[in-house]
């Protein structure tokens, strides 16, 4: 539970700048803006961030594939993700890079600073080599059968089938990814931070309330066989950031990637004065700092990233939110399987409150994967914004335009129910605070039906036959206008593009505070139209 004062900060897991974003993505960048936008809405001081995680192997070989230098190809990547995300209307105070002078001298100084109170260990390991391109190979890079469930196909860090965290090199029948050879073993003298170290306190830390029950017992799992040393340096040629005193060698993704958040705040705090660094990283006893992550992270943020803070005095999330991924035809998005859906193309034949809406229909608290269907969408979007909740204003806007000269009644029809509709408020309230946004939908959705019942039941339509001046039609559209506000507002986090358009025709600045009070003796505008039903495209047009 968030207390009353405090000042939050937000951030989402970092894309990765060798691809498109594309819905997978914004799945977690659209749960984290829902829940900024609705504390804002509240009042709350809310910052919130997020970079492109822009070094390793990866982009190393993309930028030479495509006969450029890396720091071009990501600055290019750059600018396209943070259209994407800025187009999905994603409310970022922040958007940075790995790649800054800030992560530059946060990552070198962490880093020092672990090593002088004798949180880094050096030693010799052995690692799986590509002998036709001269490279050492990168988890990603590499392929094999996982070691623990014999699934294929699997990454070199971890298993997406079973979750198991390993070492590249005990992969099953592994095999590069770049030249498409059989690596072979060869030595080289790492870097590593001991996280032993901190297996009692993060022990205590994990059970504390930090992560839900089930992302909590997932994390226990690790310290079963008990934590391993981490390895936090990689060897040239490599795109990063140089270790102190090494010129080939370097830091892992996974070392300067979450030091980002860090180093993207500093950032912010460069720009606006106003914003006290030591308050958020320092201390937390005036503000709290939440993470959004995908399912197949958890490692990395529940233990390796709380040993850093810990290594170096700074304070530890308050809590991180979980979610699963989304599938498509029950499988997960892969941009090497070229199995997605580009945040760009989707624009090309939808809006972006569509998919914002369709998410939130279908996010709750827990790590459930998420699957993505065409047909279910449209109906979706259809059935729920423009039957049941655009049409609601359609339909009576319609009278108090034409024939009310745009003026709302002076008084409310039915207080009973307008006080239904506000009792409601606290729940909703609650929901948005736990980041069930499905059972909002599911509310939303069921009074939107009942305003329409009201109307269908009052047929301000007949009264109109024998006086369409009649003040009783005033009355009953001005209620169903009252019942459209209360719907727009619960809906203003997740579509706020509809909900903008929606304050101009009320021509009112939508809040739960005025919920309090029934829009009465107040001019509209002229109704024009709210949201464009969608037509059913063929699913071909997202693999292109």
């Amino acid at each position: 539970m968030i207390k009353k004062n405090k000042k939050i900060l937000v951030t989402c897991a970092l894309p990765y700048a060798n691809g498109p974003i594309h819905i997978g993505h914004l799945l977690e960048h659209i749960q984290a803006d829902i829940w900024v936008r609705f504390h804002r809405m509240n009042k709350k001081i809310v910052f919130f961030i997020c970079a492109d995680d822009s070094h390793g192997t990866a982009i190393m070989l993309k930028s030479k594939s495509m006969n450029i230098c890396p720091k071009d190809l990501i600055k290019i990547v750059f600018k396209k993700h943070l259209k994407d995300l800025l187009n999905f209307n994603i409310s970022y105070d922040n958007y940075s890079h790995t790649h800054s002078k800030e992560n530059l001298y946060y990552s070198q100084k962490i880093f020092l600073i672990l090593k002088k109170r004798g949180f880094i260990k050096k030693k010799k390991i052995y690692q799986l080599y590509d002998s036709l391109e001269k490279i050492f190979l990168p988890d990603r890079l590499v392929k094999g059968i996982c070691p623990k469930c014999f699934n294929i196909d699997q990454y070199g860090d971890h298993c997406e089938s079973c979750g198991s965290v390993y070492n590249a090199k005990d992969l099953i029948s592994p095999k590069s990814q770049i030249s498409g050879s059989i690596p072979i073993l060869k030595n080289s003298t790492h870097f590593f931070l001991n996280l032993p170290n901190f297996e009692k306190k993060l022990k205590l830390w994990i059970s504390s309330g930090i992560l839900n029950k089930n992302v909590e017992n997932k994390t226990k799992e690790w310290f079963k066989k008990g934590l391993k040393l981490w390895d936090i340096s990689r060897d040239s040629p490599y795109f990063g950031f140089n270790i102190p005193g090494y010129k080939d060698k370097y830091f892992y993704v996974w070392l300067d990637a979450p030091i980002c958040y860090i180093s993207t705040f500093k950032n912010l705090c460069l720009k606006n004065k106003k914003i006290n660094f030591q308050e958020f990283w320092k201390s937390s006893k005036n503000t709290d700092l939440y993470h959004f992550i995908g399912k197949d992270i958890i490692y990395f943020h529940s233990i390796f990233w709380p040993s850093i803070l810990e290594g170096i005095n700074f304070r530890k999330p308050t809590k991180i939110f979980v979610h699963g991924h989304v599938t498509l035809n029950k499988k997960k998005m892969s941009k090497s399987k070229n199995k997605l859906i580009k945040a760009s193309t989707w624009l090309k034949f939808f809006d972006s409150d569509s998919l914002r809406y369709y998410f939130a229909s279908k996010l709750s608290a827990s790590m459930k994967d998420i699957e993505f269907d065409l047909k279910e969408f449209v109906h979706k979007i259809n059935s729920d914004i423009v039957n049941k909740i655009v049409n609601l204003a359609s339909r009576c806007s319609s009278f108090i335009n034409n024939y009310f000269n745009s003026m709302l009644s002076d008084k409310l029809l039915d207080l009973n129910l307008y006080n239904v509709f506000l009792k409601k408020n606290k729940k909703i309230f609650k929901l948005f605070k736990s980041r069930k946004y499905s059972s909002i939908i599911y509310i939303i959705v069921k009074y939107a039906e009942k305003s329409n019942y009201y109307i269908n039941d009052a047929k301000p339509w007949n009264l109109f036959k024998n006086n369409k001046y009649n003040i009783q039609i005033q009355l009953i559209c001005t209620m169903g206008i009252n019942l459209f506000r209360f719907l727009i507002t619960w809906l203003k986090p997740i579509m706020p593009d509809l909900s903008n358009r929606v304050e101009q025709f009320l021509n009112i600045k939508l809040s739960w505070k005025n919920l309090n009070f029934p829009l009465l003796n107040h001019k509209i505008s002229k109704f024009n139209h709210l949201y464009n039903r969608l037509n059913h495209c063929s699913s071909k047009i997202f693999y292109k």
